[in-house]
């Protein structure tokens, strides 16, 4: 790994890039700092505009977690940044629009991005509607699969919304919808409450909506508070900072009916050959807005049908 990676007129000093970050696997800093190199293309699309809050990890996963919302004053000032108002005040996130900052965040031991629902040019008006799809453990990754599936034909095959699915580098899924920004946030979330309360009436004994963990008995969560003004979401293709390194990876939806699938199968030494072999399953996620009424008309009638 070099001393320093350059990025135009920019240029990052790396330190420490033998430091181990990933134990088991022997996966150093520099790793880290070079899969974020490589895969900046790919993640730009889906960071840049977007307040993030970094999950960063100095001295490995193993160390301590620090999840940092506002900026240090030491970082460089041509790294872009945006005070978003909170309650009681405001708070200055990092802005990652290039890859010379996102490499920076890695070499800062960020291991884990996480992205608004938002940018900052509207930031209150959601790009996107997010269900998190929680099973009780590794075991119930089939049924998040399942889940997944029926909540696209909901979502395509009644309210007309084309939606993308992902791993998330955990033990579940995340299923999105693009957006054209005309929704506040409380809609948008009482859209997403709707759905899913809909899922959960459809099988009741496999998926919830309970907020409480000793309300679910082992059932599947439908996590919809991600929709919520502020909150923050894993960015598709960031790494996650668990044993293996596994990254999000955004999925076709024909490959949640493939046994091979698991939470983890793509990892930051494994992702490489996907990205190299096949289409990007998200490429048309920028081109598709949709008018959260018109779907939220179509449910209100499912509703009362």
């Amino acid at each position: 790994m070099p001393d320093e990676l350059r990025f135009g007129r920019l240029t990052v000093a790396l330190s420490n890039t033998d430091k181990i970050f990933f134990p088991a696997e022997g996966i150093t800093k520099g790793e880290v700092v070079g899969y974020y190199h490589e895969i900046a293309g790919q993640m730009m699309p889906y960071l840049r505009g977007r307040p993030i809050a970094m999950a960063r990890y100095p001295d490995g996963i193993d160390g301590e977690r620090i999840f940092q919302k506002n900026v240090p004053g030491y970082f460089p000032g041509w790294v872009r940044t945006a005070e978003v108002s909170k309650q009681g005040g405001t708070v200055r996130h990092v802005v990652c629009d290039n890859a010379a900052t996102l490499v920076y965040l890695a070499n800062q031991g960020c291991i884990e991005l996480h992205v608004f629902g938002s940018r900052t040019d509207r930031i209150d008006r959601p790009d996107q509607v997010v269900f998190d799809l929680d099973p009780a453990g590794a075991r119930g990754f089939p049924l998040a699969c399942r889940t997944a599936l029926a909540l696209r034909e909901l979502l395509e095959g009644k309210l007309g919304c084309t939606a993308y699915v992902r791993t998330t580098g955990g033990k579940g899924l995340h299923v999105h919808v693009p957006l054209d920004r005309r929704a506040g946030f409380d809609a948008v979330r009482a859209f997403a409450r709707a759905v899913a309360q809909r899922l959960e009436d459809a099988s009741p004994q496999e998926l919830t909506t309970a907020q409480r963990k000793d309300a679910r008995s082992g059932r599947l969560f439908i996590d919809i508070m991600r929709n919520a003004y502020a909150q923050t979401v894993v960015a598709p293709y960031a790494v996650r900072a668990r044993p293996g390194a596994p990254v999000a990876t955004p999925l076709h939806w024909d490959e949640l009916t493939d046994d091979a699938l698991t939470p983890d199968r793509f990892t930051l030494r494994t992702i490489s050959k996907r990205l190299g072999d096949g289409a990007d399953p998200w490429a048309g996620f920028w081109g598709n807005r949709y008018d959260l009424r018109r779907a939220q008309s179509v449910l209100d009638e499912l509703a009362g049908a």
